[in-house]
């Protein structure tokens, strides 16, 4: 099966295409690109890998959370060539992509969506807890210091510190695979496809830059 996945969320704007369970081309353009470069990634990578958007069984995309503008780009991106090209969409969470070719049995995924904001998941003994907001109020929402590390997923510097601060024994792992949109187009083959492209919606995750207060 051949998939084209593209990602905006997890910083830049990246494209891959995979097939037979190995990555054909990727591409990865840095910084806030995705309106200006993103077409060009998708055609570039087509180009490397040898495919024609006919030989594409389906596409994959990552909703999120993330990087606002560059997450509603490519999901547009990703929805527009699935109804011209007539494929499945399979939509992917950012903290799966992250989490792609690694088996936890306690971890913490984190995803920077701006400064000093992050969304998190927490997964513990089969049970999955996710909190988004200002770093500390989701650092004390999800974990409790313990004696055994743990194993944390994406998070920057600043988000490691805040762990340490609290007395957490942290073990940092980078992603298996990237750029996201090789990870995304890796795990979409045993997904189930959106069964509409209304289905697939961005998730954001963090609070609104802006409060608007309630007139009373």
């Amino acid at each position: 099966m051949n998939v084209l996945a593209v990602d905006g969320a997890l910083g830049g704007f990246s494209a891959a295409v995979a097939g037979d369970g190995g990555v054909a081309g990727c591409s990865f353009e840095s910084g806030n690109v995705a309106l200006e470069r993103g077409l060009f990634a998708v055609s570039a990578v087509l180009r490397d890998a040898g495919q024609r958007p006919a030989e594409i069984d389906r596409l994959a995309v990552g909703v999120g959370p993330g990087t606002f503008t560059g997450l509603r780009i490519a999901i547009a991106y990703a929805k527009a060539l699935a109804a011209v090209w007539e494929r499945p969409l399979v939509p992917i969470d950012s903290f799966d992509i992250l989490e792609f070719g690694r088996t936890f049995d306690d971890v913490l995924t984190v995803v920077v969506g701006r400064p000093g904001v992050i969304s998190a998941r927490y997964r513990r003994a089969g049970q999955t807890r996710r909190a988004s907001g200002r770093t500390a109020d989701v650092l004390g929402e999800l974990v409790r210091p313990t004696e055994a590390p743990l194993d944390v997923v994406g998070a920057p510097e600043d988000v490691l510190h805040a762990l340490a601060e609290r007395a957490i024994i942290v073990r940092s792992i980078d992603p298996l695979v990237s750029p996201a949109a090789a990870a995304a187009a890796l795990a979409a083959p045993s997904r189930e496809p959106a069964r509409s492209l209304h289905e697939v919606r961005a998730d954001y995750g963090e609070l609104p830059a802006v409060t608007i207060v309630k007139k009373r």
